[in-house]
């Protein structure tokens, strides 16, 4: 019986298997890219920072997307990756006044604070953003 809630050991393990390391042979890591739907292409050079969703500990890592809108490498990997609850901040204000977006002050969205949490440290954990001067999405990708 179907209990409507969401149980990821149900998942046959074996199937994602193959997708748990990356070209390197490391096991867990998180990734980001930013794709800006606005103009139909890629976020390049936006600022992200990644810290713990508690505040502890400052920023993990800081990033500044590639010409593909990518981190070039992994914010976490290896003994970094671990459970826990984070943060990604995307300065998405500093990236449109960089495009050349003009936008009403104070800007709709000026920063993009994705919160998400990390269960298994041995997993790929994608955090894509797809965003606009008004509005964002995100998912779990691979």
């Amino acid at each position: 019986m179907h209990t409507g809630q969401y149980d990821p050991s149900d998942l046959p393990r074996d199937r994602f298997a193959a997708f748990a390391f990356d070209k390197r042979g490391i096991l867990g890591r998180l990734t980001t890219h930013v794709l800006d739907v606005a103009l139909g292409k890629p976020a390049a050079a936006l600022a992200v920072t990644l810290r713990r969703a508690d505040g502890s500990g400052g920023a993990l890592a800081r990033i500044v997307t590639n010409a593909d809108g990518r981190a070039e490498h992994p914010l976490l990997e290896g003994d970094t990756m671990q459970v826990g609850r984070y943060e990604l901040v995307f300065a998405a204000g500093a990236y449109f006044d960089r495009v050349g977006v003009t936008l009403p002050e104070p800007k709709f969205l000026d920063e993009v604070v994705i919160r998400f949490g990390i269960a298994d440290s041995n997993a790929h954990y994608h955090v894509p953003l797809l965003l606009s001067p008004f509005g964002y999405s995100t998912y779990r990708g691979s």
